[in-house]
């Protein structure tokens, strides 16, 4: 029995960890994460470690999955056998190599051949615990009778490194030569000769190690790699999908159409809400779709409590719009719930000995009441949209049932508090309100807790009819004591506010929007002693007024920049420090140089200061990637320190601070989502056609009898209209990609080739 955590990492870099697991030999850890892969890779890798108080973690196994294989296994679970961890298995990264092979004509006439190795550079090697390592690079040539090995010079503290050394082997000999020579070589030899330089683990790896004795992971992945096209190529897949909510019925449109065809309506939903959202267009599609469910909907207390496109769609409107909503309204509360946990347990059977059952509920109470009174009074802070979307689901419900004066509150509540805010305290690491997962203890109080919200913002859940439908007698005891006129009129008053259409008036000094947090290391500003700047490791934290960096946590800031004063957010080069992911922050000032501590961290940290300073009026056109570092920038060579940049400063920053979307991208995943269904479209084609000739009773079941086809006709011209520019752009994609490999470098801006896992 031991105690586990995993990491995630890109090729060895790791990017994520999960909970420790302790005392266990089959510890779940149940843990989501979501990321974006701001650079190329070639491995995702995932290691199970052996935690240690007093020593180094040790590495029981991992699973390495190549990029290329990572489709074969996405969107299902798989089991994975653990594979041995030994430093000959630990390769990555690419080399540099010249080959030629030289006649050379010797003294006395005779020719001679020789095999010239030109060791230009190395990139991607891996890091050792997190920094770059100290490389050289070997060359043997290896024969029947001979093994010559030379070396290049060691270089220091980098990843990438530039050898350019030139190594020169006799391959045949030459007629000076006798048997007694070193090179005991024939002519013919040369076919059996081989050069080794490649980056692969060592033929004499540790290969004792027995891999059925390590066990095995499950884990559940999701990768999409998209080819992401100039923009103009989508101008016709996109005004189709944008003009859904006008199509009438519903059903006929582009948008419902992609999820009825996908086997997982996730996949769909996900790129077509981020898609609408960027366009202003999500509103009415949701009202529109959510007509279309409340028709199939027979009793007023079962609105939207299914898991419809209505709802779906929602529900990722919340993620995406929502998540600075929930930190305003809930971190602070959740982070007093797991740093300083109360025994809350009320369970009977669950309970422990010494527990004291009248304590434990009272702490639970306390707990309750917080979150509840954090969630009523919030609805100053809630989106716009999400208040327009909340508006639009209470009337419809209003209208489909007008003798149930309840519906319009529960049609809000069954989303606000039951897919939001619930959720977002049973799993606060899913929503980044905590950094990991909680503890057993604590994930009970906050699961005791999320039921009690559930309840409350129930419409009408604390009477006794409801209270009496309880399945565990110690919860219908604990909302005896809630059964107060002002929980209900709380939610009644909370549930108006946020689906009211009117402009909320904000408090006179609103507080600032925490946007990130996290330890990331800081160049010094000052010198040491000796002269020499280091890297001191500081709490960063970004709000919507500044951008600060602590000693410790919650500790008072040292340095603060005015996120009106941030002129520019770019990359810094690894060649100046010699360290990756680096990243620099210009305002008035020296620039502030950042070294985050993995490369997803690093681009979500770029992405959130570019996003909250996208207005600020002195943003710079131009910066300079490298730093300047005794007497000149490394970059240009310019010796005046506050000389304009020598690069274009990145363009295209994202226009939305709350909502980062890339519509481009939405829609290459979506015409990749009706490419794979293509089948689907075609035979959806056929039977509109079918119904549209054939009005007679359908005797048996058909392909498309789970689809909704409320107007062949309608749906049968959308289907034609999605068939023809999804081969249109089948076209532009062959052609684009052959122009791509004969010109265009790998993930260049022309052509961007982005991946996310999940």
């Amino acid at each position: 029995m031991r105690d586990f955590f995993c990491t995630i990492n890109l090729d060895q870099e790791e990017v994520f960890r999960t909970q420790v697991v302790e005392k266990s030999s089959s510890p779940y850890f149940g843990e989501e994460f979501y990321f974006e892969i701001p650079r190329t890779f070639q491995w995702l890798s995932f290691y199970i470690y052996d935690k240690s108080v007093l020593q180094k973690d040790l590495r029981i196994g991992k699973v390495a999955i190549k990029k290329e294989d990572l489709c074969n296994y996405t969107g299902k679970e798989n089991w994975f056998m653990l594979q041995p961890v030994d430093s000959n298995s630990e390769v990555q990264g690419k080399v540099h190599l010249e080959l030629k092979l030289n006649e050379l004509i010797t003294d006395n006439g005779s020719v001679c051949q020789q095999l010239v190795v030109h060791i230009k550079e190395c990139h991607g090697l891996p890091l050792i615990n997190g920094q770059n390592c100290d490389p050289y690079a070997t060359v043997s040539l290896v024969g029947p009778s001979r093994n010559d090995q030379k070396k290049t010079k060691v270089k220091k503290k980098t990843s990438n490194p530039q050898f350019n050394e030139t190594f020169y082997f006799e391959v045949t000999r030459s007629s000076s030569y006798t048997k007694k020579s070193q090179f005991q070589v024939e002519e013919e030899d040369i076919e059996k000769l081989e050069v080794r330089y490649l980056l692969q683990p060592r033929e004499n790896g540790n290969k004792s190690s027995k891999t059925d004795d390590l066990g095995s992971l499950r884990l559940n992945i999701c990768y999409t790699e998209d080819c992401v096209l100039p923009s103009e190529y989508y101008v016709s897949l996109r005004n189709l999908l944008l003009k859904s909510s006008d199509v009438q019925p519903i059903s006929a449109s582009a948008a419902y159409i992609l999820c009825e065809v996908c086997r997982d309506k996730y996949d769909a939903v996900l790129p077509l809400v981020r898609l609408l959202l960027h366009h202003h267009k999500l509103v009415p599609f949701v009202a529109a779709v959510a007509e279309l469910d409340l028709k199939d909907t027979q009793e007023a207390n079962t609105v939207f409590r299914g898991n419809s496109l209505a709802t779906r769609c929602v529900d990722e409107m919340m993620k995406i719009v929502g998540k600075h909503y929930l930190k305003v309204t809930l971190k602070a509360v959740i982070d007093e719930i797991c740093e300083s946990p109360k025994p809350c347990e009320i369970d009977p059977i669950k309970l422990r000995e010494g527990d004291n059952a009248e304590i434990n509920m009272e702490n639970l109470r306390y707990y309750v009441d917080k979150v509840f009174r954090e969630i009523v009074r919030s609805s100053i802070s809630c989106p716009t949209l999400m208040c327009d979307v909340f508006y639009s689901l209470r009337h419809l419900a209003a209208k489909r049932f007008p003798n149930d004066p309840h519906v319009q509150y529960s049609a809000v509540s069954s989303f606000v508090f039951l897919r939001f805010f619930a959720v977002a305290v049973v799993s606060p690491h899913t929503f980044h309100l905590r950094p990991h997962h909680p503890d057993a203890q604590t994930s009970r109080t906050l699961t005791l807790i999320s039921k009690a919200i559930q309840t409350l913002g129930s419409w009408g859940s604390l009477t006794k009819s409801k209270l009496s439908s309880f399945k565990e007698t110690f919860m219908c005891e604990f909302f005896k004591t809630f059964q107060e006129d002002k929980f209900t009129e709380s939610v009644k008053k909370f549930l108006d506010d946020v689906s009211s259409t009117e402009s909320k008036e904000p408090s006179g000094l609103s507080e600032p929007v925490h946007l990130k947090e996290g330890e990331m290391y800081k160049r010094a500003q000052g010198r040491t002693r000796i002269g020499k700047k280091n890297f001191k490791k500081r709490w960063f934290c970004l709000t919507s007024r500044e951008f600060t960096y602590h000693k410790q946590q919650d500790k008072e800031p040292i340095f603060t920049i005015p996120i009106k004063n941030i002129l520019a957010v770019e990359k810094l080069d690894e060649s100046s420090f010699n360290k990756k992911n680096m990243f620099q922050v210009l305002h008035g000032e020296k620039p502030l140089y950042i070294q985050a501590n993995n490369c997803v961290e690093a681009s979500e940290w770029i992405e959130a200061l570019c996003r909250v300073t996208r207005c600020n009026q002195k943003r710079l056109n131009f910066y300079h990637p490298s730093a300047f570092l005794n007497g000149s920038w490394l970059c240009c060579k310019a010796t005046v320190e506050n000389t304009v940049g020598c690069a274009r400063c990145t363009a295209d920053v994202p226009a939305d601070t709350q909502i980062e979307i890339d519509g481009d991208r939405e829609t290459e995943r979506i015409y990749s989502l009706f490419t794979i269904n293509m089948s689907k479209l075609q035979k959806l084609e056929e039977a509109c056609g079918s119904i549209a000739v054939y009005q007679g009773p359908r005797k048996e079941p058909d392909d498309y009898s789970n689809f909704t086809i409320e107007d062949s006709v309608a749906t049968f011209h959308t289907l034609k209209q999605i068939i023809d520019i999804v081969e249109k752009l089948n076209e532009s994609h062959e052609k684009y990609q052959k122009k791509r490999s004969s010109s265009a470098k790998y993930g260049s801006e022309e052509n961007p080739i982005v991946g996310k896992v999940s």
